[in-house]
């Protein structure tokens, strides 16, 4: 077990998923649903983000490769799925309860693009070649910083508590703001790899 490359794979790992800041969103998507089914949202989303980042950990570049798909073109969908979420966010669509339509938010948006996304799977694979004799402890630093982001998202009902109805209204506009802003990001840097890279 390569200890360096374990720490730097869960830094990375949980830097990228953003649990304090997908928390919020996270609470938006979930309005509505009982304690339970919030918690069985969160563990549904983990345990998928969880097992893509393995998938591509160990199979991703073959994967794109045989499909001919390039990380660019990666990040423009991904930036394309959060942006249709942040403007629903912004028009007030997400107002009505998710658990009232037959949709889950556990897979898209949550697990993928949220906790998965697209800098998340380049980085796992680039961290798989660049260690290809320390794969188990990319593996494990993969899983432990899932874990640290399912408990920190797990206690997104605390915050719920605290901002109120109005509160909530206000940070679903400003989070729909800042996740469009986040989303025109991540397509961008994949239009310029797709097409401004030499």
């Amino acid at each position: 077990m390569d200890t360096a490359v374990l720490v730097k794979t869960f830094l990375a790992v949980f830097v990228l998923a953003d649990a304090l800041g997908n928390a919020p969103i996270f609470l938006i998507l979930t309005k509505g649903m009982a304690p339970e089914q919030r918690d069985s949202v969160v563990d549904r989303a983990s345990v998928v983000a969880t097992g893509v980042l393995l998938g591509f950990a160990f199979a991703g570049q073959s994967i794109l490769d045989y499909l001919s798909i390039s990380i660019g073109s990666l990040r423009v969908a991904g930036g394309l799925l959060l942006l249709l979420i942040a403007l629903q966010m912004l028009e007030g669509e997400l107002d009505t309860p998710m658990v009232d339509q037959e949709r889950d938010v556990a897979i898209t948006p949550l697990a993928l693009p949220l906790l998965a996304g697209p800098g998340t799977l380049t980085t796992v694979m680039l961290l798989m070649s660049e260690s290809p004799s320390a794969h188990i402890s990319v593996a494990v630093g993969i899983v432990a910083a899932m874990v640290v982001t399912w408990f920190i998202v797990r206690q997104a009902g605390l915050i719920d508590k605290w901002i109120g109805a109005e509160g909530a209204v206000i940070a679903t506009k400003l989070l729909g703001f800042l996740l469009a802003a986040l989303a025109v990001e991540i397509g961008s840097a994949g239009i310029r790899e797709l097409f401004l890279t030499p």
